[in-house]
């Protein structure tokens, strides 16, 4: 429910009652992710999506009915053989939606509040398990600390803790503990919605590919700061779409700067007085993905390099060189486009092959909640 945030704050202050479905789990090809919400109020109004059109329908009604009875409910679609049309994916996935009416509740408001000032916070509600327990949910801060109940401090305890690992990840996902807070308890599965500031991608280098990497990064949602140590080439003027831009020498302003595992770095300078100093330090940091553009012969210079400076085989084998996939770009647009996939790929754990004529799955991710859905409709 986080990814619509913005309405939904808007609706608590308006006073309104109104139910929220939220994808949990997926399977095969369905369309959307955990975490993504549709959100109907008293007067029918809609916003969200939890299918891009396959279940809308049928998961509106069901937000109806939750909004009338105020009980909670797991739900799962699958595609019909029978009918491709009728209430199911016809993409051939499966979807499991938790519904529950989200009004009134300070965990769930206040989740939506640190969404919106874009602070860190998790949610974590009960959407598998003991009737008693089903929607009750914690909000959880970087700190550990966290309010709302599951009602036993034992249970909150643990899944705070297991909230926290999440929210440290900046992961929406599910986690299965037992309902004592003990792994030998009823067993109860929690959808945890992380809130995180927007994952950093820094370009180093103000050359003219950057220009169309910045922008890539953008689209993808990261917050970009470009970084040259050459005042003349790294202005605003030239780099309109980032978000900031520092005069540094890279290496130095890697070293001060945040980074975290959800960080991307682009070196695009191929400058050895640059480029070695910087991937000395960036591959030996926990970070996402280190990609360094430049020919198969720049490569080879600068594994040779980097080997000289001390890195080890296993840190120099995180370096994505030459950068991004083969799509045989030519252009600082399709440069930018095949790194933007290239870091895609790496954070899905996609191919980067053809989907045409593969056996591979469009999709990696979490599979469904097993043996704790009502009927498929």
């Amino acid at each position: 429910m986080l990814d619509i945030a913005d309405e939904l704050h808007r609706w608590c202050d308006e006073g309104r009652s109104f139910a929220v479905a939220t994808v949990v789990a997926v399977g095969g090809s369905a369309p959307r992710l955990p975490g993504a919400a549709l959100a109907v109020d008293a007067a029918g109004t809609a916003v969200g999506s939890v299918s891009g059109g396959c279940v809308e329908g049928a998961v509106y009604e069901l937000c109806q009915e939750v909004l009338e009875t105020g009980e909670p409910l797991l739900h799962r679609f699958g595609y019909s053989d029978d009918d491709a049309f009728a209430v199911g994916l016809t993409c051939g996935g499966v979807i499991d939606i938790f519904i529950q009416r989200i009004s009134g509740r300070p965990e769930f408001t206040a989740a939506l509040a640190a969404a919106v000032a874009g602070e860190a916070a998790a949610v974590a509600r009960v959407v598998a398990g003991p009737a008693d327990l089903l929607g009750r949910g914690l909000l959880v801060r970087p700190d550990g600390s966290h309010t709302g109940t599951l009602g036993e401090p034992g249970l909150d305890r643990t899944a705070a803790a297991e909230t926290l690992a999440l929210l440290e990840s900046g992961r929406t996902g599910t986690a299965l503990i037992g309902s004592g807070g003990s792994r030998c308890g009823e067993p109860l599965t929690l959808l945890v919605e992380s809130s995180v500031p927007p994952p950093r991608m820094l370009v180093f280098g103000a050359i003219d590919f950057a220009s169309a990497v910045v922008r890539i990064g953008k689209f993808l949602g990261y917050h970009v700061t470009l970084c040259d140590a050459r005042p003349v080439f790294a202005t605003p003027a030239r780099f309109p779409d980032a978000d900031e831009v520092v005069v540094d020498w890279p290496h130095r302003y890697l070293e001060s700067t945040r980074t975290d595992a959800r960080t991307v770095i682009t070196v695009l300078t191929h400058d050895a007085k640059f480029d070695i100093p910087l991937l000395e330090r960036a591959l030996r940091m926990p970070v996402s993905y280190v990609g360094a553009m430049g020919s198969r012969r720049t490569h080879e210079d600068r594994l040779r390099r980097l080997r000289e400076a001390g890195l080890s085989e296993l840190e120099i084998n995180r370096l994505r060189s030459p950068i991004g996939l083969d799509l045989g770009a030519r252009t600082p647009e399709e440069t930018a486009l095949s790194i933007g996939a290239e870091i895609v790929a790496n954070r899905r754990g996609g191919t980067g092959v053809p989907l045409t004529g593969a056996h591979t799955p469009i999709h990696h991710d979490a599979t469904p909640i097993a043996g704790r859905v009502s009927p498929a409709a």
